[in-house]
C-alpha cells in the first residue's frame, strides 16, 4: 500500500489522522475540491495551496475524453501536467452513470457511454477505469463501481451493490500501479442496511488501502443520509481512511466527522461560488443581493484568507455574474473557508475539544437553537452533548428518538 494512515487523536467516534501519500502529508478530516479536468475553474495552483488544499479531485471519465489519458501519461502524468505538487485523487467514471444517465447504458461487462463531445459510444469496464487512472497517476485511485441514486429502489439497489462487489475483483486484478497508487473500493447498497452491511464486509475482506462510502448525496432525506454513514463507519476498519463522497455542506462536514468519517469532495463551493454567494459561518451570503451594493464590509470579518484582507462586498457585488474575477475571488474565498474548516476540525479533535467546535459551529449557524432534528439525532450517536446550542424541546426530542430505536436499529447505528 502506498499511504500510511496514523490516527493523532479521538473524540468517541471522530478522529484526527495523518495520512501519508505518495506527493503529500495530509491532515484529516480533509476536503478535496473538484477540478474536473485538472483544474478549479479560476484558480491557479499555487493559490490552492496558499489556501492550503491538500488534494484536488479529477475526473477519470472527462480526463478521458479530453486532453486523453495516454497524452497526460506522455507528458509526465496528472501532477506534472497541471503543476500540481500535492496529492490527487480520481474519481473512477462511475457516477457518470447517474449524472449521464440518459447518454449510459449499463451491464456486466461495463458502462457504454454516448459520448458529449462526439455522440460515439465508449464502453468503461473496471479495468479500462483502472488503466485509465493508472495512465494518469493519482495518489488514490477509485474503483469503478456500480452507480444508483438512493432515490430508486426495488431490485436494482441490490444489483448494483453484488455488481460492485464484482467489480471490485476486476479493478484489483486490472491495478498495475499499487505501490504509487492506492485503490479505494466503494462501499453501496442505498439506503438498505442490509445491503449497506454485505457490501462493506465484502470490501473489508479484500483489505483495500481505504474505503469509501458511495451513492449518497443524491436526494436522499438527511436522517437517512446520516444513519447510512454512521452504519458505515462504525464498521469500516479503524485503520484506514473513511470517505464520503459528494459530501460538501460544511454542517454534513461536522456531522459526518463526529461519526468518524475522514475525506469529503464537492463541486459545491465552487459551483456556488459562481452564482455569486459566500460560505460563512452563518451560512451563506448572496453577494448577488441589492443589499450588498453599498456594503463595505468584508464577505467575513472573522475570515483572514486573501479576499476577505483586500475586497469588500460593495465591490464583488459589482463583479458577480458580470465578470470573470467575481467567481474567481469567491471560488478563493469558499475554498479557503473548506480548508479552515478543516483545519479546525483536526485541530480540536486533536486537543480533546471537539465538542466544544461543534456546538460553536452550530451555534453560528443556528443562533436561535432551531438545530434541524437529524443533526440532533446524528450528535446523540455521535455522543457529542449540543445541548447547550440546542433548543430544549429539540434536544430532548432527538435524545427521545433515540431511546426509541428498537436493538437492531441500534445495532445498525
Amino acid at each position: 500500500m502506498a499511504l500510511r494512515f496514523e490516527v493523532l487523536g479521538r473524540f468517541n467516534r471522530a478522529r484526527a489522522a495523518q495520512l501519508t501519500l505518495p506527493h503529500f502529508v495530509c491532515q484529516t478530516p480533509l476536503f478535496m475540491p473538484v477540478g474536473t479536468q485538472g483544474t478549479i475553474k479560476g484558480l491557479a495552483t499555487d493559490q490552492l495551496e496558499e489556501i492550503g488544499c491538500q488534494i484536488i479531485l479529477g475526473n477519470t471519465y472527462h480526463l478521458a475524453l479530453r486532453p486523453t489519458s495516454e497524452l497526460i501519461d506522455e507528458l509526465g502524468g496528472l501532477h506534472k501536467f497541471m503543476n500540481w505538487p500535492r496529492a490527487l485523487l480520481t474519481d473512477s467514471g462511475g457516477f457518470q452513470m447517474v449524472s449521464l444517465l440518459h447518454l449510459s447504458d449499463i451491464t456486466e461487462k461495463g458502462v457504454i457511454f454516448q459520448s458529449p463531445v462526439d455522440g460515439k459510444p465508449m464502453l468503461l469496464t473496471p479495468e479500462e477505469s483502472i488503466q485509465i487512472q493508472n495512465r494518469i497517476g493519482a495518489d488514490i485511485i477509485m474503483a469503478l463501481d456500480d452507480v444508483v441514486k438512493t432515490t430508486i429502489t426495488g431490485p436494482r439497489i441490490e444489483e448494483a451493490m453484488y455488481r460492485t462487489l464484482r467489480w471490485i475483483d476486476r479493478c484489483i486484478a486490472a491495478h498495475k500501479r499499487p505501490h504509487d497508487q492506492n485503490l479505494f473500493g466503494i462501499v453501496q447498497g442505498g439506503l438498505d442496511p442490509v445491503l449497506r452491511d454485505i457490501c462493506v464486509r465484502g470490501l473489508v475482506d479484500r483489505n483495500l488501502p481505504g474505503y469509501a462510502i458511495g451513492g449518497l448525496a443524491g436526494g436522499e432525506d438527511k436522517d437517512s443520509f446520516w444513519r447510512v454513514v454512521a452504519q458505515c463507519t462504525a464498521t469500516l476498519p479503524e485503520d484506514k481512511p473513511r470517505y464520503v463522497m459528494g459530501v460538501g455542506y460544511p454542517l454534513d462536514i461536522v456531522v459526518c466527522s463526529a461519526l468518524g468519517a475522514d475525506m469529503y469532495d464537492c463541486v459545491y463551493p465552487t459551483r456556488t461560488a459562481r452564482f455569486g454567494t459566500a460560505l460563512v459561518p452563518e451560512g451563506v451570503l448572496k453577494l448577488k443581493h441589492r443589499a450588498m451594493a453599498e456594503d463595505t464590509r468584508p464577505i467575513d470579518p472573522t475570515c483572514a484568507c486573501m479576499v476577505c484582507k483586500n475586497y469588500t462586498r460593495a465591490y464583488i457585488h459589482s463583479l458577480v455574474t458580470k465578470d470573470s474575477k467575481g467567481s474567481q475571488l469567491l471560488s478563493f474565498h469558499n475554498l479557503y473557508y473548506m480548508m479552515q474548516l478543516s483545519r479546525n476540525l483536526h485541530s480540536s479533535i486533536v486537543q480533546g475539544k471537539f465538542p466544544e467546535f461543534v456546538c460553536n459551529f452550530l451555534q453560528k449557524m443556528f443562533p436561535k437553537g432551531d438545530i434541524p432534528e437529524w443533526v440532533c439525532n446524528a450528535m446523540e450517536v455521535a455522543e457529542i452533548d449540543i445541548s447547550s446550542c440546542c433548543a430544549p424541546f429539540r434536544y430532548i426530542q432527538a435524545t427521545k428518538v433515540q431511546s426509541n430505536l428498537n436493538e437492531d436499529e441500534i445495532q445498525a447505528v
